[in-house]
């Protein structure tokens, strides 16, 4: 009966030990894919953070490069009206004129 006592002892702690050693590698594994996981992420966002550098300099330039041609647009629009001004002001007071002096 001591035997069999001894035996079921032997089982008993034989099983806490593939217990215990089971919580440490599960505890390990655990902390591991933690670190992998927080190394992922921070790559992630180092990577995210570029790519938005990226993007907003791109888009930057893009938007000096509109209001560039806007500015070109605009200043020979401004220089259009002021030619036609400079050719038709005689006609456009005479125009007034008349218009003013009609009954």
């Amino acid at each position: 009966m001591d035997t069999v006592i001894e035996k079921i002892s032997e089982i008993e702690l034989t099983a806490t030990a593939i217990m215990e050693d089971a919580s440490q590698r599960k505890k390990a594994f655990a902390d591991e894919m933690a670190k992998r996981t927080a190394a992922f992420d921070a790559r992630l966002e180092a990577e995210t953070g570029q790519k938005i550098k990226e993007l907003q300099a791109d888009m930057e330039i893009r938007m000096n490069e509109r209001l560039i041609k806007q500015q070109d647009n605009c200043a020979a629009l401004l220089k259009a009206i002021e030619k036609r001004y400079e050719e038709h002001h005689v006609r456009y007071v005479e125009d007034l004129f008349q218009s003013m002096i009609k009954e």
